[in-house]
């Protein structure tokens, strides 16, 4: 598949490309621009997070949670991920799985009703 138009410009030119086909619920076209920015720049959470987001969208659960478990390793208080991975894995049916996630996150938020 030829990927030009979702590796061409500067990283900033593909962010907002990747945001526009989010906003747009196009979370496959997101998911490749977004792919290539990843790669490029690893350690930044916000790609890696909308990421994870335009795989769960589009129902590339394994995916997601790869994504997702990478920026929980990172920083273990990322509440938003970790909200996120719970779903993820509830929608795998791996429901034990995701409870920790759970209710980590909801501490993080400070929803101790949860817990």
């Amino acid at each position: 598949m030829d990927t030009t138009y979702y590796d061409h410009g500067t990283p900033a030119e593909r962010w907002e490309r990747a945001r526009m086909f989010f906003d747009a619920k196009d979370y496959a076209a997101a998911a490749r621009v977004l792919d290539g920015l990843v790669g490029e720049a690893p350690e930044q959470t916000g790609p890696r997070l909308l990421l994870a987001r335009a795989y769960y969208h589009s129902a590339q659960l394994r995916r997601a949670e790869a994504e997702l478990r990478v920026i929980v390793e990172r920083d273990p208080v990322e509440h938003y991920a970790r909200l996120m991975l719970g779903r993820t894995l509830q929608r795998q049916g791996r429901q034990e799985e995701a409870e920790p996630h759970l209710r980590i996150a909801s501490a993080l938020a400070g929803d101790f009703e949860r817990l």
